[in-house]
């Protein structure tokens, strides 16, 4: 378990240098904590392996994930682009200083609004997710004398082996445009005969939490082949694919790991030999991490409070935060592993659910997991959470959003600040008697 940044400093974990006693004490329970370090290499991972020299390469981070002007400061010194899925994200995007050409903007349904806000800021590319959204485009860019670069993301009816709620590439897929859809060349052919839209390529992506290396070759062996295809119909020459992101990333201690740099090595190699077979004019190649970049940099910690003991099950040890920080364990069945930071040089024997104090049956964060006795104001965290958590945090039960911090050789930075009383009602508008 203790790996990377983890160390054991007499039976009190320390991340980064930094002890999770003393984060606990700066900034109270429950904390987002990010390893800016592992972060930082994990970055150099994607960057440094997926390389070609066939095809010019772009590392876009899907921001969606965990996004604020801390992070995305830190990633904009790197060479990397940014998929946003609304125009807020955008907007938090430009305002930590990412350049507006390196923003790729996404989405199922992008609203007139998004869109026009989209167009006006210059963003580098907007992916067309449907013939109806590319309508509401064309009437735009006429309407503001604009041209903007795009591509068309297309579902390739990949079927992954991962939960149906991160699936994204199925027939029934509300993103994109399925592959075997008729009318989708059609839609090709008038967007390739556009001057308003200059149309690069296409898009695709299979879902999250894959770790078959096969079902991404499956993804480029049909997406390449279709481009072809496209390349014979219309006479056109497509020069950039974007193969998304999906990239299983461990979410327990006992999961799985996928080597990406092995893995990306190896993709690169296979996206090589189809652009070859194919004799494709492809001269830029784009992936999409998401969770697989952010995720195993981030931990949750929390202070144990009650213990009880029910009629059926294991015991619980409940934390004082749960499903209004983490609700991915409740959403899908994210399954998370969790250790008792302050007492790692005690035998973990017994088994025990971990609860959140959400007035809700379902706000269980770990269904199954051995720790040494909990007792209260012990310190539990729970690894490997650093993508999809912030980010769909709640108040619910007007629960504060926790703080963010970021550590590194031993010192710590805030990168969110936890929300106050007068944050939870910032945005209220009192009754008044009329």
């Amino acid at each position: 378990m203790l790996k990377n940044n983890f160390e054991n400093q007499e039976g009190i974990l320390s991340i980064g240098g930094v002890s999770v006693e003393d984060l606990a004490d700066k900034y109270q329970t429950p904390l987002y904590i990010y390893d800016q370090k592992l972060l930082k290499e994990t970055i150099e991972t994607f960057i440094g392996n997926f390389k070609s020299q066939v095809f010019d390469t772009e590392v876009v981070y899907a921001t969606k994930a965990f996004s604020n002007l801390y992070v995305l400061g830190l990633m904009k010194g790197y060479d990397m682009y940014f998929d946003c899925v609304s125009k807020e994200e955008i907007f938090v995007a430009l305002s930590a200083g990412v350049e507006a050409q390196r923003i790729h903007f996404h989405g199922n349904n992008k609203t007139r609004e998004e869109l026009s806000y989209a167009v006006d800021k210059e963003i580098g590319l907007i992916i067309i997710d449907s013939l109806d959204e590319y309508h509401l485009l064309d009437e735009l860019l006429a309407e503001k004398n604009k041209k903007v670069d795009a591509l068309l993301r297309i579902n390739p009816d990949v079927k992954t082996d991962t939960h149906k709620f991160i699936q994204t590439s199925n027939a029934d897929s509300k993103f994109g445009v399925n592959i075997r859809d008729g009318a989708m060349r059609d839609l090709i052919g008038e967007i390739v005969g556009n001057p308003r839209i200059n149309l690069l390529g296409f898009h695709a992506h299979i879902g999250s939490q894959v770790k078959n290396a096969g079902f991404f070759e499956e993804e480029a062996s049909i997406l390449l082949d279709f481009t072809r295809q496209m390349e014979k119909a219309f006479n056109y020459k497509f020069t950039h694919i974007n193969f998304g992101g999906g990239f299983g990333s461990k979410e327990s201690i006992e999961d799985e790991d996928l080597d990406l740099g092995e893995f990306l090595r190896n993709f690169v190699k296979v996206i090589e030999n189809l652009i070859s077979k194919h004799d494709l004019a492809i001269t830029n190649v784009g992936i999409e991490p998401g969770r697989s970049m952010i995720s195993k940099a981030g931990s949750i910690l929390y202070r144990v409070g009650s213990r009880k003991k029910t009629l059926e099950g294991l015991p619980l040890v409940f934390v004082d935060g749960g499903m209004s920080d983490n609700i991915r364990p409740s959403l899908y069945g994210a399954k998370y592993s969790a250790i008792i930071a302050n007492k790692l040089n005690e035998e973990t024997t017994k088994a025990y659910r971990v609860g959140g104090k959400l007035c809700e049956s379902g706000d269980i964060l770990v269904e199954d997991v051995k720790l040494p006795s909990p007792e209260r104001d012990d310190l539990l965290l729970i690894p490997y959470a650093g993508a999809y958590t912030y980010s769909m945090s709640s108040n619910y039960n007007k629960l504060p959003r926790p703080a963010v911090v970021f550590v590194e050789d031993g010192r710590d930075y805030l990168a969110v600040k936890r929300q106050s009383f007068k944050d939870l009602i910032i945005n209220d508008v009192k009754f008044e008697e009329k």
